[in-house]
């Protein structure tokens, strides 16, 4: 077995990238002056000869992976979300997605857990920004071990991908050897019968202890991981709606436009049953403590333990 380790997503990305430089020469790494924050400069350290810093210049910086990818290389233009998806969007769409460039965009400190930074570094809209790009492939890695996998798998994959990266340290629970990841194909950590909770990125960790409290309060609830955002595990999300009945969806992410919107598609389309988005509620985020504000936001597992109980009680959402 694996060692457990709590670490933040954004640093298992750095090692990730140093540790398969060798393997993979074509990639290069670029940042916007944030190489420190972002761990891009864990890469750096490793092969200074394909890091570029571009400096507090986001919308350069995808236009020069943009040029990067159309010469043949694997550029992953890293920046803090709020600049990699939101300041550089035009960019983004139009220099990499429209003309299906194979760079790898990657938002670090993204959602309310970029905490003291407050509401303009907080994005909640990077998910639902990169969604909306046509052929573009949105990853939210729920831990350590997955974020490693997500890296290699983004590299290996041909087309634009996002990748959404974590300041808090979070828990590792994929911590078997043969732990496999799979592009646009959920897990399911936990069986159950009576309810399925979908949750993705930061909060998988959170819906693991709300699972375990359920269970001990006599309900059986499935858990599902979605880190492929997009494309969506259609099926394996009909599968539990199917087979449970009522699905709530966890994400550090605004309810509008993310995993939520993307479950909500996927069983309008093909089997609806009552649907709950646990996330934030089309707000602004603060200034405060990342801890103290997921608990204000109710992106804790004692939000999601009493939100399942009510799902529970009620015959109908």
């Amino acid at each position: 077995m694996a060692e457990m380790v709590k670490k933040a997503t954004r640093e298992s990305y750095g090692e990730a990238l140093a540790e398969l430089s060798e393997k993979y020469p074509q990639v290069v790494v670029l940042d916007a002056d944030l190489a420190a924050a972002t761990k891009s400069g864990v890469f750096k350290k490793a092969c200074p000869e394909r890091f570029i810093d571009c400096g507090i210049a986001e919308c350069n910086m995808v236009g020069v992976a943009a040029g990067l990818a159309a010469c043949g290389k694997i550029p992953f233009a890293t920046s803090f979300a709020m600049f990699s998806t939101g300041r550089a969007y035009e960019q983004v769409r139009n220099s990499v997605g429209y003309p299906k460039l194979n760079v790898k965009i990657v938002g670090s400190h993204a959602g309310i857990s970029v905490g003291e930074d407050g509401a303009t570094h907080q994005c909640n809209e990077d998910l639902a920004l990169m969604r909306t790009i046509p052929g573009m492939v949105v990853l939210n890695p729920a831990d350590h071990y997955e974020m490693k996998a997500a890296v290699k798998a983004a590299i290996e994959h041909n087309g634009p991908v996002y990748i959404r990266l974590g300041r808090l340290a979070v828990n590792s629970f994929n911590n078997s050897d043969d732990y496999k990841f799979e592009l646009g194909k959920g897990i399911t950590l936990r069986a159950g019968k009576d309810i399925t909770i979908v949750a993705t990125g930061l909060m998988v960790s959170r819906a693991l202890e709300a699972v375990k409290t359920l269970e001990e309060q006599g309900i059986d609830a499935r858990l599902i991981n979605i880190h492929t955002i997009k494309p969506l595990d259609r099926e394996l999300i009909v599968k539990a709606a199917k087979e449970t009945g009522k699905i709530i969806t966890v994400e550090e992410h605004n309810v509008i436009g993310g995993l939520g919107d993307a479950v909500c598609d996927a069983l309008c389309e093909e089997y609806p049953v009552p649907v709950i988005k646990i996330g934030v509620n089309d707000v602004y985020g603060h200034s405060g403590p990342a801890v103290d504000l997921l608990d204000e936001f109710g992106l804790n597992a004692a939000h999601i333990v009493e939100v399942t109980k009510k799902a529970i009680t009620k015959r109908s959402l």
